[in-house]
């Protein structure tokens, strides 16, 4: 299937359309799997049409025992050791440490401790 010139709603859909296989061939009724992952039946169906929420299509796949197709659907990419190598650049190596004007401080009545390092 070509999802690049498919529609997100209709990426959606197909998504739901093959949660509803997977639920056919577990041979689980709607009100059943509604009932295991917490929602209503008129919540599944929305679902199965492409609309609901991930946490109840990752709730749905876990009833059908089918979590495993997570990974196919997004699987890990590691980074490789040379993006790892350009990313640490970017990382922040210290806080940053403000200067205290002695003077501002004593006019607004806050006394700090002098500390020589």
């Amino acid at each position: 299937m070509k999802f690049n010139s498919m529609t997100n709603a209709a990426i959606a859909a197909e998504i739901g359309q093959r949660l509803e296989q997977l639920r056919l061939e577990r041979n689980m009724t709607q009100q059943t799997l509604a009932d295991e992952i917490g929602i209503t039946p008129k919540s599944y169906r929305q679902l199965i049409a492409g609309g609901g929420k991930l946490e109840n299509m990752i709730a749905a796949l876990r009833a059908l025992d089918a979590l495993d197709h997570l990974e196919n659907f997004l699987p890990s990419t590691p980074f490789s050791p040379l993006e790892q190598l350009k990313m640490r650049g970017n990382q922040r190596q210290r806080a940053r440490t403000k200067h205290i004007d002695e003077n501002k401080t004593e006019e607004l009545g806050v006394r700090e401790p002098r500390l020589d390092w």
